[in-house]
């Protein structure tokens, strides 16, 4: 199953996005203090410092930046790292910016570094400096922008350079989830779909989000399709369940991606140690798009280790994939006891 939104579903997950502290489910510490700056900010009539969101994709750092603007009745500006190619673009931006707006800059890390050098000024000073002309006839010019709160996100905080990472005021880890939040984020999706689900199908559906907002409310909206054609439409814990096993999610949240992604070390690299690269080349997919989106459930779960020599598949992944785990081995104590 494609892990892709296309154009429908994601006007969909635009209109199940919570608008308000109030409606955001999860992530209560980020959220309590995002709560105090917002209203420190109102009283003191000034904007909320900057911030950065990390965390896995699909954990609502989006939704986040977008309730901050909502909170503070600003406007809210979304772009991303890779979409500013030039100074020329991230100026255009900041320049239409109004007091107090928030700019939503997502996959940060992959700013250019001539377009994040001109950042440092708009972020500390609210100011850009640009040079016109060229050789003895070069100026540089100061150009004064608007107050403003720009709200960076990332899924390799690693990546970040030092400077830009410095001049952020606010900083939140977005974990995975529990299931009992993504049970009531699915009820609260479903309600507003006007799809009937009852509580124990909610619980199946929240079971196999892999600890994901984005994903809960996709595989909603595949259940909610296998109702209507092969139910009464209610959503039950028994239609979740055929309706999520013939999508190739199960129980776990595993989709076909991850299975082949831990079949491939199991019975190509003997259970591991191997590198990220080799596996990608092995299933024909992208080392990164492993890195970013199979791999930090998977660490979560417990099912693959990273260790100085590659990654490693554990005795539970084993088990999971009906395959018996191998006689431990030195330095192998902790994975297959």
């Amino acid at each position: 199953m494609s892990r892709v939104a296309v154009p429908e579903e994601a006007h969909l997950e635009r209109q199940l996005r919570p608008r308000s502290f109030d409606e955001y489910v999860g992530q209560a510490e980020a959220v309590a203090s995002l709560r105090v700056s917002v209203e420190a900010a109102k009283l003191r009539r000034e904007g909320v410092d900057h911030v950065l969101l990390y965390g896995p994709p699909g954990l609502g750092k989006t939704t986040l930046a977008g309730i901050l603007a909502n909170e503070m009745g600003t406007s809210f500006v979304t772009t991303s790292g890779p979409a500013i190619e030039r100074g020329a673009d991230l100026m255009g931006i900041l320049t239409n910016l109004g007091e107090r707006d928030v700019l939503f800059i997502d996959e940060v890390h992959r700013l250019p570094r001539a377009v994040e050098e001109l950042l440092y000024p708009a972020m500390e000073d609210f100011a850009v400096n640009f040079v016109i002309d060229k050789g003895l006839h070069a100026r540089a010019l100061k150009y004064a922008l608007r107050p403003f709160t720009l709200v960076a996100a990332t899924t390799r905080p690693g990546m970040l350079s030092a400077p830009l990472r410095e001049r952020f005021g606010i900083f939140h880890h977005l974990d995975f989830y529990a299931e009992a939040e993504l049970a009531r984020i699915v009820t609260r999706s479903a309600s507003i779909l006007e799809t009937r689900i009852d509580p124990a199908g909610a619980r199946e559906i929240a079971r196999r989000s892999r600890g994901t907002p984005r994903i809960v409310n996709r595989l909603l909206r595949r259940v909610r399709d296998y109702a209507q054609v092969s139910g009464d439409g209610v959503i039950t814990e028994a239609i979740a369940h055929d309706a999520l096993d013939r999508e190739g999610v199960d129980v776990r949240g595993l989709d076909r991606l991850d299975r082949r992604f831990l079949v491939a070390i199991v019975e190509r690299y003997g259970g591991g140690p191997v590198g990220i690269e080799a596996v990608a080349a092995t299933i024909n997919d992208e080392a990164e798009t492993l890195a970013e989106m199979v791999e930090p459930y998977l660490l979560k779960i417990g099912f693959i280790v990273r260790t100085p020599s590659g990654r490693r598949v554990t005795r539970e992944a084993y088990l999971h994939l009906g395959k018996q785990p191998p006689a431990t081995g030195p330095g192998q104590a902790g994975l297959f006891e």
